[in-house]
């Protein structure tokens, strides 16, 4: 291993790119930690606490690690760049609606850059939105903010503060954006997924010093305590189980084989003797879903808990908001798996388009065989898509409830359950996927092996 890494830092591009991505990495961390002007850490803190009882604390962790966000801590960069993301998203289901970004999609290389503009664009006023939420939403805690900084002489909100918060993490959101392009340009990996890793990667400690406390308070690292060793050691195996199913079926494929036809030039043949591939990936939606998911899932709480505040004799609501505020209730799993399935072969659908695969497969003379070329190959690769996606969207609910499975029957907290499964841990293993084959294309193009080569 430290021979591969000398070799890595060996070549002068290479390391090159390494150090900034680490350098623009730390810039992001350390802006992830300046709070805001006039926020009120302690009342911060118990507005939280009051909030974890309604699920909107934990609608609010799982927005912020999907999307490298400190919402809960109020940060210049509290809302990471999940407007960003929400731009992308509007943009990518627009694509199937508007025939104008249809075309720039398939324009390849500038089509993309193209869309990728229009999204920086959108993302400046839902990042205005945003934050100018947020803000409203704290500032409904008496103490969040602090009097002396935010109020005008009738009580009342001093605008300007406001003003200058929203400008604040607008800012914030729109650098977060910079940095990942600089990443994309100049560094190594892709820079937002870098991003979104970093701020799940740096919960970590945190996590492992409440799994400290808990045996600390549970009567110390004894066979039998709440927490000891055979429930850590539990813990352990299905953190390395997790990330070995994540890597099998991040990598895995379906191989559709095809077939050239034979085509002559002059006096030579071409084609039509190699057997190729058309790779399907299992996980063809990624973590799309679990986004959708667990963002919808954040509104039914938030509105049952707040219908319950103006009929509290109502036992429906109560039940509701107890429902849905509980990540281990029966109807919350049971909702946030079915909304993975919904969301798998939705985006699926988006992403994947067989009548387009099957034309580019006939307009290159490929075919598959036993299959006629056109609406016979789209109708089979729509087959195998339906059975595929089956098999990732039943993979990614496994994964997405783990930490609740965890945290109900294990008695820990969900933040520590979340890195031992669940989504963070599925963006992380698949974003350092990611980054060793970027490693390993600098590598092999110097006539080196790779990374995860045992030869090497």
């Amino acid at each position: 291993m430290f021979q591969k890494l000398r070799i890595i830092f060996s070549i002068p591009e290479l390391r090159q790119k390494i150090l900034l991505t680490l350098g623009l990495l730390a810039i992001y961390r350390i802006g992830f930690i300046i709070p805001l002007p006039a926020i009120n850490p302690e009342e911060l803190a118990k507005f939280w606490q009051q909030s974890s009882a309604s699920g909107l604390m934990g609608g609010i962790q799982v927005i912020s690690m999907l999307s490298g966000a400190n919402v809960e801590h109020m940060t210049i960069f509290g809302l990471g760049i999940m407007p960003y993301i929400s731009a992308s998203i509007i943009f990518q289901l627009l694509g199937t609606v508007i025939p104008k970004l249809a075309a720039l999609q398939k324009e390849g290389e500038s089509g993309r850059r193209k869309i990728n503009e229009y999204t920086r664009y959108a993302t400046i006023p839902i990042c205005i939105l945003q934050s100018w939420f947020t803000v409203q939403m704290f500032s409904m805690r008496p103490g969040v903010i602090n009097p002396a900084f935010c109020y005008g002489e009738g009580g009342g909100m001093m605008f300007s503060w406001m003003l200058a918060t929203v400008l604040i993490m607008t800012t914030g959101t729109a650098f977060l954006m910079w940095l990942g392009e600089q990443i994309d340009e100049y560094g190594i990996g892709n820079g937002i997924s870098l991003l979104i890793m970093a701020g799940i990667l740096a919960r970590m400690p945190a996590a492992v010093l409440e799994i400290v406390t808990q045996i600390q308070n549970s009567g110390g690292f004894q066979i039998g305590a709440k927490m000891g060793p055979e429930t850590v050691l539990m813990l352990l195996a299905m953190y390395v189980a997790v990330v070995v199913a994540v890597i099998f079926i991040t990598k895995g494929q379906r191989r559709i084989p095809t077939q050239s036809a034979k085509h002559i030039r002059g006096n030579r043949v071409y084609g039509g003797g190699s057997r190729q591939y058309l790779p399907l990936k299992i996980n063809q939606a990624g973590v799309m879903p679990i986004i959708f998911a667990s963002s919808l899932l954040m509104f039914p709480s938030v509105f049952f808990n707040g219908l319950k505040q103006y009929y509290q004799n109502s036992s429906t609501l109560e039940w509701f908001s107890n429902a849905f505020a509980s990540q281990t209730s029966y109807l919350h799993v049971m909702l946030y798996i079915t909304l993975i399935f919904f969301f798998c072969y939705f985006w699926t659908a988006i992403t994947f388009n067989p009548k387009d695969v099957a034309d580019n497969l006939k307009n290159h003379g490929t075919f598959i065989p036993g299959y006629r070329p056109g609406h016979t190959t789209a109708q089979f690769l729509e087959r195998v898509m339906i059975h595929i996606t089956y098999v990732g969207a039943s993979f990614l609910a496994l994964v997405a409830i783990i930490p609740t499975i965890v945290s109900g029957t294990m008695g820990v907290s969900f933040a520590v359950a979340s890195f031992f499964g669940g989504t963070g841990l599925l963006i992380a293993v698949s974003v350092s996927i990611d980054l060793i084959d970027k490693i390993d294309s600098h590598l092999i193009m110097r006539n080196y092996k790779g990374l995860l080569d045992k030869n090497n």
